[in-house]
């Protein structure tokens, strides 16, 4: 890859299908299925064409692959409403395609070869990408046949749009205004048929002030942004909402390449239908956040990150003995650089640069569409390696306690008591680019969450296996693809 490019780089009419689909949906987390280098746009883009101020980035790729578990069912054979013997896990050939296209305004590397040493009054930067699946049942052709498991229906198009204006960056005053569109396909636990889908759409939109007197020692970070979730069929309808978040961030640079640093936020999560949500034991809420922490180089190649602070969910008590989330959250990760003084190192050096080992620890909470919220610890090791301009590696491997609060019905009757998942997940990709805008590349990803607990959809006192769902599921993923990008 070229150096300059690395650098730069339901509860309604549905009620016996949408409260046990939502349990596995919100497993789901948006993007996760997303092709591995759309994650990162240091290892996304190579070395662009310049159209005079600005800088396109077009790719395309292709992937064959496996997956084990679209629906993310339950390996059990006891008669759970998402286990066999009626709805089993069902394997898939599936075939993807990425097209993508990205355009900014001329990147640092680029202005410094025109002698240009200022940053510039007005900085832009905007993406699209769509990836498109196929699906190939790989079940028993009689058995995969029947509407509840026909994967071949699943063929569909998920994709992600973002813009982003700054405006005097790295200024002592300045501003930002922002904007994302995310299409995230949710698949029907119960059945394989589309319109009875979860596919949802986020909408997001927002600005920020920014100050940074004194040449940057000190910056802050003052915004606003909307987020607007919409699930296009009716069964998504009772989960549909809305987002409006005052945040701000900071940081003091008290070494060169050390500095503390400061985040807080304040939300206010409304359903859109909320009689609806209610019936399914969801409310509105009014989360708060707050963290401090050190962020820095200790030595030329260590790096540390440590931050805590805490967190509250303040939803609403509309349910009678309303659970919420109260407690520490934070995050802690010890890196491990390959090159010294990394950010800074030579040309010749930059994919060293870029390559590192991390071991961390985080711990928050999140809006869930099941019990309200959940409660999440999670330590992780991450390896990423670029060598000798040509041969990527990045490796990530995590184990968690997911934790349910007491669950109530919209009604006050009780659901289920609280309860603790773990999730373990781990995701290897390789590329090779034999050239600066083609590569060969291959990903296998595993995610797994362990449980012991079912979960009723049904307000009744003794449900029936069927009327349960079982948290237990595990998926494998791999895929072997080439890719063309610049």
């Amino acid at each position: 890859m070229n150096k300059r490019g690395l650098a730069t780089s339901v509860v309604a009419a549905l009620a016996l299908l949408s409260p046990r689909v939502v349990l596995a949906q919100a497993q789901y987390v948006a993007g996760s299925d997303s092709p591995q280098w759309l994650k990162d746009r240091q290892y996304n883009e190579g070395i662009g064409i310049r159209q005079g101020d600005l800088e396109l980035h077009p790719g395309v790729a292709g992937e064959a692959g496996y997956d084990s578990n679209w629906f993310l069912r339950s390996s059990s054979n006891a008669g759970y409403g998402n286990s066999g013997p009626a709805t089993p896990p069902i394997p898939a050939m599936v075939f993807r395609v990425t097209p993508s296209l990205y355009v900014s305004t001329l990147s640092p590397q680029r202005t410094a070869e025109g002698g240009v040493a200022e940053p510039p009054s007005v900085r832009f930067r905007a993406g699209i990408n769509a990836t498109y699946r196929e699906f190939v049942g790989l079940s028993n052709s009689s058995f995969a046949s029947q509407s509840q498991n026909d994967i071949s229906q699943q063929r569909n198009v998920s994709g992600a749009a973002d813009a982003r204006l700054e405006i005097a960056p790295e200024r002592p005053f300045g501003a930002a205004l922002f904007a994302n569109f995310a299409r995230t396909i949710m698949p029907n636990t119960v059945t394989a048929d589309p319109n009875l889908s979860f596919n949802r759409d986020d909408v997001g939109a927002g600005g920020e002030v920014v100050v940074q007197p004194g040449g940057g020692t000190l910056d802050w970070h003052f915004g606003y942004v909307f987020r607007d979730t919409l699930f296009e069929e009716s069964a998504g309808s009772p989960y549909d909402n809305t987002t409006n978040e005052a945040y701000t961030r900071g940081r003091w640079r008290f070494r060169p390449r050390t500095a503390l640093i400061y985040d807080a936020d304040f939300r206010f999560i409304n359903y859109a239908n909320a009689s609806q949500a209610l019936a399914g034991g969801l409310v509105s809420s009014d989360p708060i956040r707050a963290r401090l922490g050190l962020n820095g180089l200790v030595t030329d190649r260590f790096a540390v990150l440590v931050m805590a602070g805490w967190g509250a969910s303040f939803y609403d008590q509309t349910i009678p003995h309303q659970q919420q989330y109260d407690s520490v959250i934070g995050q802690a990760e010890l890196k491990w650089f390959l090159s010294a003084s990394p950010g800074v190192a030579e040309a010749s050096d930059l994919g060293l640069a870029l390559s590192s080992i991390a071991l961390g620890y985080t711990r928050d909470f999140q809006n869930s569409y099941l019990g309200a919220f959940y409660g999440q610890d999670r330590g992780y090791l991450r390896f990423n390696y670029f060598f000798a301009g040509r041969a990527l590696v990045t490796l990530e491997g995590g184990a968690g306690a997911i934790e349910y609060p007491t669950m109530y019905w919209g009604n006050g009757d009780f659901r289920h008591s609280s309860f603790s998942d773990v999730r373990v997940d781990g995701t290897l990709f390789g590329e090779y680019r034999f050239t600066n805008t083609f590569a060969l590349n291959a990903t296998v990803r595993y995610t797994a969450n362990i449980s012991n607990t079912q979960v009723s959809y049904a307000d009744t006192a003794a449900p029936t296996n069927a009327e349960l769902y079982d948290m237990s599921w595990n998926r494998l993923e791999a895929y072997l693809g080439v890719r063309w990008f610049m």
